[in-house]
């Protein structure tokens, strides 16, 4: 999938992020239960690399826990790595915070110089909503698009805890192609900049594929249809997404899937695996490998064509 959004304000928040690192002492993490691998972005590990690092896995509850527990392992694996779990709606888990930001930062909760913790993540995944039940009032801007807030600012939480709120960024090229369909699904992209029933189709063969039984009892099947386009005629055909003709109206249809599934009316539903991911990230190992190799090729072909023939002795 190839999308196209990537906004000024993100290029921008990607070199402030760059310039206040190295006043930066632990980075807190954001990442979509559902997806925590894709949507973890890139940049961020790059810029925050020998730093110490809260992942908060957010949206839990909309999350299979079994598989939430394989990922807690899998980043944890790291010494200075730990995880935490929240949901939208919770503010129980402040202390918590708070507390790991202490453990990971030893030297600076022993003496009177405040904590400097980079809170990042992709958009639409909570990080403002997350700081406002830390803060315990609103000093966020929160909204369900992508994009809300614009620039690095920061912002007190306790006497020794200072939160640097930076944009929701996502990075110019998305060389795995699930990820790009996983961070659509989820709403970390503008709609506008992908194709509804393009989501649809990989969301359909992937709940075919890893929850049938939550498409059975979620809409009523008698059994379960051999392919994505076969459910989503189904679904179209009973939730009344008709044309004329009869015909189903696709995109129609793939927007109530979408949409119920972000809205977690589908149930608990993880869109990835760390062993899955392992099994993609080498064929993109080795499809960029590929076309580094058949570029370095047409160089030399370049430039071989325009080297002088040799006039000889």
């Amino acid at each position: 999938m190839a999308i196209n959004w990537y906004p000024g304000h993100m290029h921008k928040a990607n070199k402030d992020m760059a310039k206040v690192m190295p006043d930066v002492d632990l980075v807190i993490e954001l990442l979509d239960c559902r997806l925590p691998y894709s949507s973890q972005n890139p940049a961020i590990a790059k810029l925050a690399k020998g730093k110490p690092c809260i992942k908060i896995l957010s949206k839990s509850d909309l999350a299979d826990p079994e598989i939430t527990e394989q990922w807690q392992a899998y980043f944890e694996k790291e010494a200075s790595v730990k995880t935490l779990l929240t949901t939208l709606e919770q503010s129980d888990k402040a202390q918590k915070l708070l507390s790991l930001c202490h453990k990971l930062v030893p030297s600076k909760s022993k003496s009177k110089f405040n904590i400097l913790a980079m809170i990042t993540g992709i958009p639409n995944v909570g990080k403002s909503t997350l700081i406002n039940a830390v803060a315990g009032r609103a000093v966020a801007k929160t909204g369900n698009e992508p994009a809300i807030t614009k620039g690095l600012q920061k912002i007190r939480i306790s006497e020794d805890i200072m939160f640097l709120d930076t944009p929701g960024i996502l990075w110019p090229k998305i060389h795995n192609e699930n990820s790009g369909y996983r961070l659509a699904a989820a709403g970390s992209i503008k709609d506008t900049a992908t194709e509804i029933d393009d989501i649809a189709f990989y969301l359909s063969d992937f709940l075919i594929r890893h929850y049938p039984q939550v498409l059975i009892e979620r809409y009523g099947l008698a059994a379960l249809p051999a392919s994505d386009l076969e459910f989503l005629e189904v679904l179209g055909t009973q939730r009344g997404c008709l044309r004329a003709g009869g015909h189903v109206d696709l995109e129609k249809v793939s927007a109530i899937l979408v949409n119920e599934y972000r809205a977690g009316k589908l149930g608990r539903i993880t869109l990835e695996t760390p062993d899955m991911i392992v099994a993609e990230e080498e064929i993109v190992a080795k499809q960029i490998q590929e076309k580094a190799d058949r570029e370095a090729a047409r160089k030399k072909k370049r430039h071989g064509s325009r080297a002088k023939p040799d006039s000889g002795a």
